[in-house]
């Protein structure tokens, strides 16, 4: 599928429209993906966060981008996995539909992923990597706004589970 790739990087460098934090509940910070974003975005994103009140487990909320190369910030917060019987499956499904629901709605044509939950939070990666490659797969057949999806892995592992999907 031309419109969607998979690449190793960082994502706070990727050049495009939007990019995806997976974000922590509060949406003022954390670690990992959440930590590196809002360090590179600069103190504008967590001003901007405070007045967003949070976001739900599978929602999606938009900021700007600040000192980062993409315009906007696309906030998601993934499932904690806790065994897999507490829909952590369509919580994960629901963070990437609604953040590309949210892209579109907001004119966005590039955007660019982290593979949400699969860190601090646990969630398996191979199982991870099948439920987002066909969400995103499934929204760009549907789609005709979208120009690009990345999913941007941080690692060589990660990459791969990814990769061998594509």
């Amino acid at each position: 599928m031309d419109r969607f790739e998979i690449i190793k990087g960082d994502l706070t460098l990727q050049k495009v429209d939007a990019i995806v934090n997976a974000a922590n509940n509060s949406l003022l910070g954390g670690g990992g993906v959440d930590g590196a974003i809002h360090r590179a975005a600069g103190p504008g994103l967590l001003e901007e966060c405070r007045g967003l009140n949070g976001c739900r487990t599978g929602e999606a909320k938009i900021t700007m981008g600040y000192n980062l190369p993409a315009a906007w910030v696309i906030h998601t917060v993934g499932p904690v996995w806790q065994g897999g019987d507490n829909q952590e499956e369509k919580l994960l499904a629901q963070c990437y539909k609604n953040s590309l629901e949210l892209a579109v709605k907001n004119g966005i044509k590039t955007v660019a992923f982290p593979s949400i939950s699969t860190g601090a939070y646990r969630f398996p990666l191979y199982r991870a990597a099948e439920i987002v490659v066909g969400e995103i797969k499934s929204f760009l057949e549907a789609d005709r706004i979208l120009e690009k999806v990345y999913m941007v892995c941080f690692d060589e592992t990660t990459y791969q589970a990814y990769k061998r999907l594509i």
